[in-house]
């Protein structure tokens, strides 16, 4: 599949890919006899997982250190484990401020029903 496909496949730009390959994110990406890349299915699959990831906010930092130990094999799995827990964390702790946030709003818009209401009842009587 050529940068462009797979750039539209997953919405991110074609820049975007070669600067995840640029940074190791991707492992270099096959290229065709003219020089123009051919993602394969593995490519394919890490993409997949690093736009998941950075959609839930992990770091670009975090997901480079990862694929680095990823890349070097079965000696790296608990410190792999290690920085998926941590970053599990630091995206719980977003959830629950955006779940607080969630609250104050629903709070809020009630309040202001309750003043409509009352506002509307005040001008009917």
């Amino acid at each position: 599949m050529k940068i462009a496909e797979v750039a539209q496949q997953f919405d991110i730009s074609s820049d975007t890919l070669r600067y995840y390959e640029r940074i190791g994110l991707l492992r270099p990406v096959a290229r065709n006899a003219s020089g123009i890349r051919e993602y394969g299915e593995s490519d394919l699959a890490r993409i997949e997982f690093i736009k998941c990831l950075r959609g839930a906010g992990v770091s670009i930092e975090a997901l480079t250190a990862y694929m680095r130990l990823l890349d070097e094999g079965d000696g790296t799995l608990a410190e792999r484990k290690a920085i998926l827990e941590q970053q599990r964390g630091l995206i719980q702790q977003r959830i629950d401020e955006m779940q607080a946030g969630l609250a104050r709003l629903d709070y809020k818009i009630a309040h202001y029903e309750d003043l409509i209401v009352a506002t509307e009842q005040k001008m009917q009587q």
